[in-house]
């Protein structure tokens, strides 16, 4: 059976779960404009939690090089789109990575990759967060680790208390960058621009 053969029988039983659920909602999934949503909302979903195939190592890809580098790496801005665990609805904002090499550093593009990894799962922004800055750990043994999470979350914007405007910041701060006030400060200072 090949990956294509698996996603497509695990798209089928999606389908018929979504048919059913346009039911249950009271629609017709027999309507013109409804014929292929099962489908596109399979494939979908299918793509929104593509994080769960995902693999560390894979991502990262080797992409680690020796450097004698020492000042701290900072990627910021890095966008995300993810899915709330508990009501499946999106949120997506912004990602700010920084970490302070101990003889390595990675390949600039694999943190938004890491990024993506843990994006792309049924998520909260709290675990989220943790995870990327962990992984970062992980892969580098870096003397420090700084994520800092800014989104904003359907769930409190659709539904609820419908706050349009409202945010959620988190951060997970690793070594230098929670032990070290100095650090800390110049990591913020550099995340607000």
């Amino acid at each position: 059976m090949t990956d294509t053969d698996t996603e497509t029988g695990t798209r089928d039983t999606t389908e018929l779960l979504i048919e059913s659920l346009l039911e249950q909602l009271g629609e017709d999934p027999k309507r013109e404009g409804l014929l292929r949503t099962p489908s596109r909302v399979a494939q979908s979903l299918s793509y929104l939690t593509s994080g769960y195939q995902m693999d560390l190592a894979e991502t990262v890809n080797e992409a680690i090089f020796h450097e004698d580098a020492k000042e701290m790496v900072l990627v910021r801005d890095i966008e995300f789109y993810s899915m709330c665990e508990h009501h499946m609805l999106p949120f997506y904002g912004k990602v700010h990575i920084g970490y302070l090499p101990n003889g390595r550093v990675i390949g600039l593009s694999k943190l938004p990759r890491i990024v993506e990894m843990f994006a792309r799962r049924l998520q909260v922004q709290e675990r989220m967060t943790v995870q990327i800055a962990e992984a970062v750990q992980e892969v580098l043994c870096p003397s420090g680790v700084g994520v800092l999470v800014e989104s904003s979350h359907l769930c409190m914007m659709m539904r609820g208390v419908a706050k349009q405007s409202s945010k959620a910041t988190t951060s997970c701060l690793l070594g230098a960058f929670r032990d070290d006030p100095r650090t800390r400060g110049e990591f913020l200072s550099l995340v607000r621009g």
